[in-house]
């Protein structure tokens, strides 16, 4: 008996999974994905980079629900995922809150639907994009008074910091979002309050 505990402890028991459900679930997890894809390029705030965050939503929430389907099915296989979350270094050029929001709620789609919770999960996730939908996208809010401003330029001469202090003398807040550099140019991506509410006129 003890024999047989041991077995059932090390060999997944993949045979306690209904196929057609579970693949069910995950045609409706893909498809959900697509859904918060969408929305993230339609509605996001972010001015570069949304394409390829875009791009990993369905391919995120696939791989967990792959791995969650896998690992629910043993546990020996959980603790090893465990122990190999354990060692590993994320490193990740994701610089922007609300791009992290997306890829956790692609995260939350692929664990949703792989537990079987297809319903509730479908209703929260709906209900959160209609959140991000109706009042918290850059078009419900397109009042503000604070603009994205992206500067792209090609001369090596050219200090940044210079480009910096023009655009302080003219705006009454700057914040640098993110600034990306390559062999032929130069872009900075700022948060900036135009003085007296009026474009920056550089």
């Amino acid at each position: 008996m003890d024999s047989f505990s041991i077995q059932d402890f090390i060999e997944p028991s993949l045979g306690q999974l209904s196929i057609l459900p579970t693949i069910f679930s995950f045609l409706i997890c893909v498809m959900m994905s697509f859904v918060v894809r969408d929305i993230y390029i339609r509605r996001s705030f972010s001015l570069t980079g949304k394409m390829h965050i875009g791009s990993i939503i369905p391919i995120l929430s696939a791989v967990v629900f792959i791995v969650i389907v896998i690992v629910k099915s043993s546990l020996a296989l959980s603790l090893g995922l465990v122990g190999a979350l354990s060692i590993v270094r994320f490193r990740t050029p994701i610089k922007e809150p609300e791009e992290l929001v997306y890829l956790f709620l692609a995260i939350g789609l692929g664990i949703g639907y792989a537990a079987g919770q297809i319903l509730i999960t479908t209703i929260l996730v709906l209900l959160t994009l209609a959140i991000i939908y109706f009042w918290l996208s850059n078009h419900s809010i397109s009042k503000t008074s604070e603009y994205n401003l992206v500067i792209v330029w090609k001369k090596n001469n050219i200090e940044f910091k210079n480009i910096l202090d023009i655009i302080d003398s003219k705006s009454e807040n700057v914040k640098l979002i993110r600034m990306d550099k390559s062999p032929d140019s130069t872009t900075a991506v700022m948060l900036v309050s135009p003085k007296e509410n009026n474009f920056i006129d550089i």
